[in-house]
Order: C-alpha cells, then sequence, then structure tokens
C-alpha cells in the first residue's frame, strides 16, 4: 500500500532533521552562544522565550561587528531610500527604444512601491544578520491579501533545507508554533486536529507544533492547473495531530523560498559565514575578559600574607584601617603574597585588542565604517582607492548573494505583480493592474536585472574610472591631433557610464531622440544660414539699386556706358 503524503512528508522531515542535527547544528548553538544570542531556536518550547541567552558573553565585540555587518548589508545591497535594482532588456539596441525604456522603469518603480507596502525592509535585515553569524538564512515570500506580498524569516535551527542536483536549495522544511486561534484564522476548524478544535474554547492563546513543508512536487499532473498540480507544493500539517491529516495542501508556480549562503563548501546544503572565521577569537576573547577581571581584582584585593601571631586576630585591608603585627616576629608582615606587574595587564590589553581588530576583520567592520575608523583625515582619492580595495573582498560574496537572494526575490515578486496584472489588462478583472501593458517588442521576451546599489556600485568603480580616463585620455590627444575625437563613440560613452552609475533612464535620451534632436537643430541651421544668404543678397541688391551710374566711377567702368 503506498505511503500518503502525511507519511512521505513525515519521514523526509525525519531524515532532514537528522542530517542538520549531526553536524550544523551543534556549529551554531556555539555561534548563538558566543555572539548571536538572540538568534536561532533549538527547540519549539524556545517560541516567545524571553529569558537571557547571553551569559558567556563578556567582551560584545562580536556581537557589535555583527550588527555593524547587518547595517552595512542591508543599507549598501538593498537600501529602501534609494533604487538598488534596474530591469533591463538581453538586446542592448532595444534599450535605446523610447516606449521599452519607459516601461521597464515604470515597472520598476511599481516594484519599488510594492516593496516599500510590504514588510520586505523588515525582514531583509535580519536574514543578512543570520547569515553573518551562521552563514545561512531562509525566508520565504507569500502572497497577502492586504500588502500584496508577505516576507517570513526563519531563524538557524527551526527550518530544514535540501539542495538539488544543481547544488541550489528547492526544498524547505521548517517546524514552528502557532496558538489555535492562529491555526483556525489561518486554515480555518474543519483542518484542525479535534485537540487543537478543543484549545479555541478552553485556551485559544495555547501553543500547537506545526510543520510546513515548500519542495518541488514531483506528483503533479501538468494538465491540471490547479493549485495542487503547481511546480512546487506547499503542505501544513500538524506535528503529531490526527493520522494522515494535513491543515492545507496548495502550490506555487514558481519557488516562494530564497536560501542564501554567505559560502558553501562543495555539495554542502549549509554554509559558512563571518561567524565561523570568528569564533575561534571570540572564545578566546571571552576567556581574556576573564583574565583581565581577575587580574584587576588581584590588583585592588590582592591574596595576603600574615604571620601565625595573626591567625584569629582582626586583619583588614580597608583603606586607612590599621592591622596590628607583633614585633617580635621578625621579617613576617602583613603584605601581599605577590603584586601583579603593570606590564603584564598591558600585554593583556594589547592581545584583547589584537582579537578585536580580527573579529572586526572577519565581519568587514573596517569597510562598513571605513571613514570613521581611520586616524586621520585622507583624500577622497585615497578614500576611492581603499573602498575599492575593500570591496574585491567581498564581491564573491554579493555575487553569491544576487545569484540566491535577489535574483529569486525580483523573480518571485515579478510574476506574482504579472499574475495580478495579465487578467487586469484583458478586463476580465476589475481594479487596477501594478504593472502597466508592455510594448509589443517585449513580448515573449526575458527580462534581466541589474543591480545598482551602493556596494553594486563600489564593484563597478573600476569600470567607471576606466570610462572616464579613456575620454579624459583622448581629449588631452584632441589638442595635438583633433581628427583622435572620430575614434570615441562619446554617445555610448555616455550610455555605458549612466548605466554604470544606476542612473534612472528617463534622464538619458534614447538613440532616436538624440538623432531627431540633432536632425531639428541642424534643419534649423540650415534654415539659419539661408536666412543669413538671403538677407545679405536683399542687401547687396538694395545697394546696387542705390548707387549712381551716371557718373565716372568703377561701377560704370565695370557696366560700361
Amino acid at each position: 500500500m503506498a505511503d500518503s503524503l502525511r507519511q512521505t512528508l513525515d519521514r523526509r522531515l525525519s531524515a532532514l532533521r537528522n542530517e542538520r542535527d549531526k553536524g550544523w547544528l551543534p556549529l551554531w548553538r556555539d555561534l548563538s552562544d558566543h555572539m548571536a544570542p538572540d538568534m536561532g531556536r533549538w527547540s519549539l518550547s524556545d517560541v516567545n522565550d524571553g529569558k537571557r541567552r547571553d551569559q558567556m558573553i563578556i567582551n560584545s565585540t562580536a556581537r557589535s561587528a555583527l550588527k555593524v555587518l547587518t547595517s552595512g548589508m542591508f543599507s549598501g545591497m538593498t537600501s529602501p531610500s534609494r533604487p538598488w535594482f534596474k530591469l533591463t532588456t538581453p538586446d542592448s539596441a532595444l534599450m535605446e527604444f523610447g516606449p521599452v525604456k519607459t516601461w521597464l522603469h515604470q515597472a520598476e518603480l511599481a516594484m519599488q512601491d510594492v516593496f516599500a507596502r510590504s514588510n520586505l525592509y523588515n525582514v531583509l535585515p535580519t536574514l543578512y544578520g543570520e547569515m553573518g553569524a551562521f552563514g545561512t538564512g531562509a525566508m520565504i515570500v507569500m502572497p497577502d491579501q492586504d500588502e500584496f506580498l508577505r516576507c517570513y524569516n526563519f531563524t538557524a535551527g527551526s527550518y530544514m533545507a535540501a539542495t538539488s542536483s544543481r547544488q541550489q536549495v528547492d526544498s524547505l522544511y521548517r517546524e514552528f508554533r502557532m496558538t489555535a486561534r492562529q491555526m483556525a484564522q489561518q486554515f480555518g476548524q474543519k483542518a484542525m486536529s479535534s485537540t487543537a478544535v478543543s484549545l479555541l474554547s478552553s485556551n485559544p492563546d495555547a501553543w500547537v507544533d506545526v510543520v510546513h513543508a515548500i519542495e518541488p512536487n514531483d506528483q503533479r499532473d501538468a494538465q491540471r492547473p490547479d493549485n495542487q498540480n503547481m511546480p512546487f507544493r506547499s503542505v501544513y500539517w500538524e506535528r503529531g495531530g490526527d493520522s494522515d491529516k494535513i491543515l492545507r495542501q496548495s502550490g506555487f508556480q514558481s519557488s516562494p523560498m530564497m536560501v542564501p549562503r554567505w559560502d558553501v563548501n562543495g555539495e554542502n546544503i549549509y554554509g559558512h559565514g563571518p561567524g565561523s572565521v570568528a569564533i575561534g577569537d571570540t572564545k578566546a576573547l571571552q576567556l581574556m575578559e576573564k583574565r583581565k577581571a581577575q587580574m584587576l581584582e588581584k590588583l585592588v584585593n590582592p591574596p595576603m600574607g600574615a604571620p601565625g601571631s595573626l591567625r584569629g586576630q582582626r586583619a583588614s585591608i580597608l583603606p586607612g584601617d590599621i592591622t596590628y603585627v607583633d614585633s617580635a616576629n621578625v621579617g613576617q608582615k602583613f603584605e601581599p603574597l605577590y603584586q601583579i606587574q603593570p606590564a603584564a595587564y598591558s600585554a593583556l590589553r594589547e592581545e584583547i585588542r589584537a582579537h578585536e581588530d580580527r573579529i572586526n576583520s572577519a565581519f568587514f567592520v573596517d569597510l562598513f565604517l571605513m571613514i570613521s575608523s581611520m586616524d586621520d583625515v585622507r583624500t577622497a582619492t585615497e578614500i576611492a582607492a581603499r573602498k575599492e580595495e575593500k570591496m574585491l573582498m567581498l564581491g564573491p560574496v554579493l555575487e553569491r548573494m544576487n545569484d540566491e537572494l535577489l535574483d529569486p526575490l525580483i523573480d518571485r515578486v515579478f510574476g506574482l505583480m504579472l499574475e495580478q496584472s495579465s487578467p487586469r489588462w484583458a478586463g476580465l478583472l476589475p481594479g487596477a493592474p501594478l504593472l502597466p501593458p508592455p510594448p509589443e517588442e517585449l513580448a515573449g521576451m526575458d527580462l534581466k536585472v541589474e543591480y545598482v546599489s551602493v556596494l553594486a556600485q563600489a564593484q563597478k568603480a573600476l569600470g567607471v574610472a576606466g570610462i572616464e580616463r579613456a575620454v579624459g585620455f583622448a581629449g588631452n590627444l584632441a589638442g595635438i591631433y583633433p581628427d583622435i575625437v572620430d575614434k570615441v563613440d562619446f554617445d555610448q560613452a555616455v550610455d555605458e557610464y549612466a548605466t554604470m552609475l544606476g542612473i534612472p533612464p528617463t534622464l538619458i535620451r534614447s538613440d532616436d531622440q538624440v538623432a531627431q534632436i540633432r536632425q531639428q537643430r541642424a534643419e534649423a541651421m540650415q534654415q539659419q544660414q539661408a536666412m543669413e544668404q538671403s538677407m545679405q543678397m536683399m542687401q547687396g541688391a538694395k545697394l546696387l539699386s542705390e548707387t549712381d551710374t551716371g557718373g565716372d566711377n568703377a561701377l560704370t567702368a565695370i557696366t560700361g556706358p
């Protein structure tokens, strides 16, 4: 007898949990204990648990560095205050066509508005923090009736993932808790188990264990376009609930999950991040902070040595107090057994500072706080050169973020907006479409995404500088050899320069518009020249008409009697 869907999912859930727990969970707990106590969930009972989890942290350098990394990645890659992506076409010539440029810009603005109305910019910083600490982050983008889309972030230990043959994460299982009231709101009472239904009347805010699985739908019938036969299936069920009963089964045309990894080794499912690099220094730093505290304690409250005559007698090391020592005990004093050398304390402080510097370097604090961390004022040229140098270290990470986070995010949201807009273009549904109807030139064409965030532009800075140097070099040569300007296509140079800087396409005219403007200017100049020639001819005729031809002068000599 074939297994039911619930049995199949439970069996895979157990296998993925065992695969994760045997190698990755101990590392994640270690990272959480020493640098990210607010992240990670190691059992379902941790939900809504407000107890302190930072008992192992004495020196919070790693924790602060992680916050700098999180803020730097968020403001540098996906800042809500400025555009961070552009839609383009594979055909560069088509990008010069005015209607195409205008529609792509309008689509960008519509997507930016959708992002701003959703909770995306609340979720992304947490996702970057998870990646920095644990090397892996996870979120899903779901349709929402109120905000059009809603994003959900998952912390380490609450989810399990699996990859496809292409080493891309295509399955995500997560264990979480919902109250009985929340379950009734999302799934309805009919789908809930009898135990969960009973809680609605007795304790509606009681927690119930729930599992959610998103994975490729290997049992779908492509000829049936309902939501249970889509490329990806989504299934909710109660853990330990009624046998073979599920809360809801649905599907998606495109994967709603984004599981970006900071760095991946071979066929590994989960990644490593700056936290894994800094964990050794972080542990050593806590030990040295403890030793420093002990050293200071011994400086202000040292272990004392006293003669035997003071046994049972009053002895004190309080300031201004007196301890009486019998003078008959020659050579015996009430004094510290040993003194801490100030040089030892200074050496320990230097060692602590070295560990702090390595931790900050692992989390790229010197990149994101480069100017404020400089010891003196530098020129803008030097700051730009340093920034380009440091960006080389972050380049591989940005490329992986584009591939595993931003590209799927843009594809997912654009697909949802297209699903909402298509029937409204055809008049099949009421309401305004989120996207304007595209021009015919884009029919059936896959769009491309270019990223124009601060970090993305810093990566392109070398290309921008190259254009500036090439154009400047040609300009210098033009003073010696004017014809050299014919070698440079200045129109294309401006287009490439604006693209690298992420300039809105509405600011740069298309080639057709430029050609029309130049043609109108040339025609206007021709008309002006023709008018000037006509005026000159008229003035010449007037002079001739007013010239005296009766006398003896040069004109009569030319024209004759």
